[in-house]
């Protein structure tokens, strides 16, 4: 029975029913329905809304059902219009009239919301532990190839030498930034909207700090009608879970060009890799392809809710039925990505002796030849296109400027001695660089 049937004269139709139907979505809610039902209840009775024997009925049904469907003695029915009112008619079914008195006080309106914030508060942790994991097998990988000199790049050119620890250590940096965007998220969404009813709260006597500090919220939200039409903290969360993904999604396009042969800086473990179904040699990164590629799902999540929630005037709509499948979804897709990402990170094999012998070609060295002669008084500037000339008498002669005999140095420029030679070695570069 839909809990709005008295003001209707027949059932809805079925189809109209599946497209009304929230049930596949929200019924990994059924916890955080019963939690928020459980302190609702509490609250009523210690109000003298309902009685206390009423309360100890619904609070035990309630118990009863909760473990009923994780056991898998009650399933959920596909039918039901959204777990709220499944919960409901499964409580009413088992206690009588006392599980009619349930809703006293409260909307649907509220209950979801207070529904999602619950289940956020406990699923966006699982979410910031991936991430942790990920840093800590990205820590990992750099001791590991702590000293490791290679290439640093600027447009994909080669640009100057780093050490692959400082280069991983950029990966981390960003990851720290989104373990600090989903805190922040979490801390803002932090406070219960139930009491709000459907939009101007309720004539009963409520204690809504009961209820907020009982469901471990730091209080409750001021405005009623903001309480049922707030859906920031989806958003945000979303925008944490992008801003994660292009990250996700850098790192795993450095990974695929590292493995390809034109790079070769790096191998993945087997069990992280797969073939060509008629290719015998190929060992393909599809583990990093199919994260750069679920970015973009996530993506999609954030910009189809910002889409619904754009044009909505005060307070709930129907509209907002919506945010369960973007959130859900952009949350399950990213830890999904970084359950798998992270063993293959862990697992792979860099090969130092090609990230050297990459950073041995393309003058990354040219800057700190250039420093060199600022140390013996030159302007920069002057610095700067005397190497440049070096460079490019490289290039004709098909050397670098390691193997460039110091007379092809002092013919341009004088203040050139064998001095360079060591203050343009790639150790050298690396060290004064303090990484």
């Amino acid at each position: 029975m839909k809990l709005w049937a008295g003001r209707f004269s027949k059932e809805a139709d079925k189809k109209t029913n599946d497209f009304n139907s929230s049930i596949k979505t929200d019924s990994r809610m059924f916890n955080e329905d019963i939690d928020g039902s459980i302190a609702h209840a509490s609250m009523l009775a210690a109000q003298g809304i309902i009685t206390k024997e009423d309360c100890e009925s619904i609070l035990k049904g309630l118990s009863d059902i909760r473990n009923d469907i994780i056991s898998g003695d009650l399933l959920i029915d596909p039918d039901a219009e959204d777990i709220h009112t499944f919960i409901e008619g499964e409580l009413t079914k088992r206690i009588g009239s006392a599980g009619k008195r349930l809703h006293t006080g409260r909307s649907r309106n509220d209950q979801v919301a207070l529904d999602i914030r619950l289940y956020l508060k406990r699923d966006v942790p699982q979410v910031t532990k991936l991430v942790e994991e990920l840093i800590e097998a990205l820590d990992g990988k750099a001791k590991e190839y702590e000293k490791a000199i290679m290439p640093g790049y600027t447009h994909l050119q080669r640009a100057q030498p780093i050490t692959f620890a400082a280069h991983v250590g950029a990966y981390t940096q960003m990851l720290q930034r989104d373990l600090g965007r989903f805190e922040d998220a979490l801390d803002r969404m932090n406070f219960s909207p139930l009491g709000s009813g459907a939009l101007a709260g309720t004539t009963y006597p409520l204690d809504r700090q009961m209820t907020a500090e009982a469901l471990g919220f730091y209080g409750y939200t001021e405005n009623t009608l903001d309480g049922v039409s707030d859906r920031d903290f989806c958003l945000e969360l979303l925008s944490a879970c992008s801003i994660l993904m292009v990250h996700l999604s850098r790192l795993c396009e450095e990974v695929i060009m590292w493995c390809s042969w034109e790079f070769k800086f790096a191998e993945l473990d087997d069990a992280f890799s797969t073939g060509s179904s008629i290719m015998p040699q190929k060992k393909n990164p599809d583990i990093a392809e199919l994260v750069r590629g679920k970015a973009g799902r996530v993506f999609g999540d954030l910009t189809g809710l910002l889409a619904v929630m754009k044009g909505l005037p005060l307070a709930y709509n129907k509209d907002m039925q919506e945010d369960k499948d973007a959130i859900f979804d952009g949350l399950d897709t990213v830890k999904m990505c970084l359950t798998a990402l992270t063993p293959m990170i862990a697992t792979m094999r860099m090969i130092p002796e090609n990230m050297r012998k990459a950073a041995a070609g393309g003058f990354i060295n040219a800057t700190d030849c250039a420093d060199y002669l600022v140390s013996k008084g030159l302007p920069f500037r002057d610095a700067y296109k005397a190497t440049g000339e070096l460079v490019a008498l490289c290039i004709d002669k098909k050397t670098t400027l390691e193997e460039l005999p110091v007379e092809e140095y002092k013919k341009i420029c004088e203040l050139f001695d064998e001095g360079v030679y060591e203050a343009i070695r790639l150790e050298t570069c690396v060290a004064r660089r303090g990484f």
